[in-house]
């Protein structure tokens, strides 16, 4: 009998102590429909609304939203070739987020003490400088720009003028502390990348007057293309020229041989424009390009209607009162 007792006194602890130890189950579940349940149950509804003549014309007319268009950038795509210093270096090896970022920033910081216009190769420019030496402490220096290369604050070009029958180069760092004034005199492009063969072209190509005023192109025009072609001086020359596809040069079959065209037959690589990878490791992704000048567009595009209002300023004259 007392062992029965226990047994019975044992189940009804073990069943209490089971039911304090179970866990509460909870049910959670979205009152929002799928997007199945809403496109079965949209059918449904219209044809519950429509059900009769007389419903349909008593209930007002919805009107159905208009399709969404995808958001156009806002970052022109002439930014690449304006400011093409803001781009990373395409060198995997080379490449620090965050070196790229400090230094768009000094960039910014630097365009906002001094202006820097828009400039291409084969434009005609004239750059002042702080010079020690020089008699009024800075020098100016006009050329036609016949390079631009490096990227970030390395960023540089090189003027060329040809003065007292003497011809003379200058390179500049685009973000120079010393640099006071870059002004273009003549925006222009050329027909190739750089002009480096004016060095072995006749004088006249490279000569441009230290006092040469500058041309201002109407707002909104196109940077126009200047076709001209020089003539180069015999051999020998600089470079091999002749092996470099230019499409600036009148003269280069005049002063070259059947060896030279065999050797530059030999050395050439027709199929590299159509390696795609070697395209790839050798520029920067557009979707990386949209994210950079997504990030300095704002303060570019207020720094050029600032220019834009200088502009107007320096060409409005003052009428002067009549005595």
């Amino acid at each position: 009998m007392v062992k029965f007792i226990k047994m019975n006194v044992s189940r009804a602890m073990s069943k209490r102590w089971a039911q304090q130890c179970v866990f509460n189950r909870i049910v959670t579940f979205s009152t929002k429909p799928t997007q199945h349940a809403a496109a079965v149950s949209e059918p449904a509804a219209e044809q519950k609304t429509v059900s009769t003549p007389a419903a349909a014309a008593a209930q007002p007319a919805t009107t159905t939203p208009a399709p969404t268009t995808a958001r156009k950038p806002i970052v022109p795509s002439n930014y690449r070739f304006i400011y093409p210093e803001f781009l990373p270096d395409p060198k995997v090896e080379w490449r620090n987020p965050i070196r790229e970022k400090l230094e768009r920033l000094d960039m910014l910081d630097r365009r906002r003490q001094i202006d820097l216009p828009e400039f291409y190769v084969g434009s005609i420019m004239a750059v002042t400088s702080s010079d020690p030496h020089a008699a009024g402490k800075t020098s100016r220096f006009v050329g036609i720009c016949i390079n631009r290369d490096r990227c970030g604050l390395r960023s540089r070009f090189v003027l060329r003028n040809v003065i007292d029958h003497q011809g003379m180069e200058v390179v500049y760092e685009l973000y120079d502390p010393t640099i006071q004034k870059v002004e273009v005199l003549r925006l222009e492009k050329r027909l190739d990348d750089n002009l480096f063969y004016l060095r072995d072209a006749l004088p006249e190509y490279s000569t441009f007057d230290e006092n040469m005023e500058a041309e201002h192109l109407e707002e909104g025009a196109p940077v126009p293309v200047n076709d001209i072609k020089v003539v180069l001086r015999p051999r020998p020359w600089l470079e091999r020229w002749e092996r470099q596809n230019l499409l600036g040069v009148a003269n280069i079959d005049q002063y070259i041989k059947d060896k030279h065209r065999k050797s530059a037959e030999r050395v050439q690589k027709p199929w590299e424009k159509f390696d795609m990878m070697k395209q790839y490791r050798s520029t920067i992704p557009e979707e990386e390009q949209k994210e950079v000048f997504a990030e300095v567009h704002t303060e570019l595009h207020s720094m050029e209607l600032q220019r834009k209002r200088n502009k107007r300023k320096r060409t409005f004259v003052k009428p002067k009162q009549l005595a």
